[in-house]
């Protein structure tokens, strides 16, 4: 089994003042940290989907980077993105992050690879709550990406399909918290301080 990670980065982070890939939270870009998450999670390929700006993220060499021509359409576009880019690979299963949710641990990838192969889909939970990461079997990519629009990635076919999605307990591997504002990365940047991404 091979799993591949899949970084969705395309938002404008119209709230935070620019695109969200460009954050910088602990000295380091969000793209970054969330490459960083997938490849050290396990993810043996990390492709990341790109949109605003994209000219402007400097090369990722550990990366297949992949722009979105209407990401502006929201985050399902972004997803319908990268899962054709990964279909076109060798990939039995993909792991989907999101850019802006940093404090995600590295043991929740982990965690979402370790029953990978034996679900068609499973999620990360926090306080008993999918959240992300999302760990999406090759078998369902197109159905997934069928019901990918607007601003909704792959919990649209998540909450079609409960019987179909294993739900993973994470409680303790981190924080599925977003940066949408200045405040909140104000925030996240208080709490990386001491700490950074849990292992």
């Amino acid at each position: 089994m091979t799993t591949a990670g899949l970084l969705l980065a395309a938002g404008a982070g119209r709230r935070l003042g620019g695109p969200k890939a460009l954050v910088e939270l602990g000295g380091r870009t969000l793209v970054e940290r969330g490459v960083t998450l997938l490849r050290d999670g396990g993810c043996t390929s990390v492709v990341v989907v790109l949109g605003a700006q994209a000219e402007r993220v400097p090369p990722l060499a550990d990366a297949q980077v992949v722009v979105a021509a209407d990401w502006e359409n929201g985050l399902g576009a972004s997803l319908r993105a990268g899962l054709v880019a990964l279909s076109a690979g060798s990939a039995s299963a993909c792991v989907v992050a999101l850019v802006d949710q940093p404090l995600v641990g590295v043991e929740a990838v982990r965690r979402l690879l370790a029953v990978s192969g034996r679900c068609e889909a499973a999620v990360a939970t926090y306080a008993g709550e999918p959240r992300n990461p999302v760990l999406l079997d090759r078998a369902v990519w197109i159905d997934v990406a069928g019901l990918a629009v607007g601003d909704v990635g792959a919990r649209a076919w998540l909450r079609a399909h409960p019987d179909r999605v294993l739900r993973v307990d994470c409680d303790d591997t981190g924080s599925a918290a977003d940066v949408d504002t200045a405040e909140d990365l104000v925030e996240l940047n208080r709490r990386a301080a001491g700490t950074d991404r849990p292992t």
